[in-house]
């Protein structure tokens, strides 16, 4: 079975803090991993170093493989803590952006909206959403691509996992 992620005594000290020391993990193709802990045990840390936004200390990890580059994320999606949208714009316009970021076709905007029960509210300003609407968007944000891999970082619970639409 394919290696999705293989890490390797990763790392992130913070000055004195070590928020993130020596993790070895490695996730198969088609496992669904979690990661629980309290707050401030590194579970975003991890994760964000992972998608390239956290710079680790020390160790190494890869995905599927091969060393992490912007063409592999493109393989994963991901929901960091707290989504970020403009909050004047739609949620359909929204996606549409973020596609264009991601160079997703924007034909999957709606199989995204539906699959996260957000067709109805496509047209409403991001603004009038909900907590929950906005963490389903978010959601959304991290599929359009179609990812191999999706993960979510919420309410100080980590998971990641693998979803094809």
């Amino acid at each position: 079975m394919e290696t999705v992620l293989s890490i390797q005594k990763l790392t992130k000290n913070f000055g004195k803090l070590c928020a993130v020391n020596n993790i070895d993990l490695e996730v198969k193709r088609g496992q669904v991993f979690g990661m629980l802990g309290p707050n401030g045990s590194g579970k975003t840390t991890t994760l964000g170093m992972l998608m390239g936004v956290v710079n680790p200390t020390s160790g190494s990890f890869s995905w599927f493989g091969q060393l992490p580059t912007h063409l592999m994320r493109k393989k994963i999606g991901a929901v960091l803590e707290h989504p970020i949208f403009y909050p004047y714009l739609s949620g359909q316009k929204n996606l549409e952006l973020m596609a264009m970021i991601k160079e997703a076709p924007v034909t999957n905007i709606p199989k995204v909206l539906e699959l996260v029960e957000l067709s109805g509210r496509k047209d409403d300003k991001y603004k009038t959403y909900s907590l929950g609407m906005k963490q389903r968007l978010a959601i959304a944000s991290a599929l359009l691509n179609d990812p191999i891999v999706l993960m979510s970082v919420s309410g100080g619970k980590s998971l990641a996992f693998r979803r094809r639409l």
